[in-house]
């Protein structure tokens, strides 16, 4: 099984969020979506000051396989984008937890951030989804 960090929060839609202080949180795909996708060729990351609903489509990631939505994790503001690993998708691949982040948040409602599953439950997910 994959280590992913405990301190972050998980979708069942494979994103992450790292919150960064108290309104604050950086967005990413996890390293078990990355491994799902194979080769990544194409990603699409939206514009700063976009804002998103809990759950709203924020970008496109694609691969040899498929191309597939990026899913917002909360409700939010984008005040930051990482353009270097648009130029650089293998850093996506090969460190998704880190400097694999997308988009940094202002995040609009710290209950959003309830709904979210820490590592555990985000591992007990992948293990009951895959049987």
């Amino acid at each position: 099984m994959q280590n992913f960090p405990s301190d972050y929060r998980y979708t069942k839609d494979h994103e992450w969020l790292d919150v960064k202080g108290k309104n604050s949180a950086l967005v990413g795909v996890t390293s078990y979506a990355v491994e799902q996708l194979g080769d990544i060729v194409h990603m699409e990351l939206p514009d700063l000051g976009e804002e998103f609903e809990a759950g709203a489509s924020f970008g496109t990631i694609e691969s040899t396989k498929t191309v597939s939505d990026l899913y917002m994790p909360v409700t939010g503001k984008v005040v930051a984008v990482n353009d270097e690993i648009l130029g650089s998708l293998e850093t996506l691949q090969e460190n998704p937890h880190d400097k694999g982040w997308l988009v940094k948040i202002e995040v609009k409602s710290e209950g959003d951030l309830k709904k979210l599953m820490d590592a555990k439950a985000y591992e007990a997910y992948l293990k009951d989804s895959n049987g």
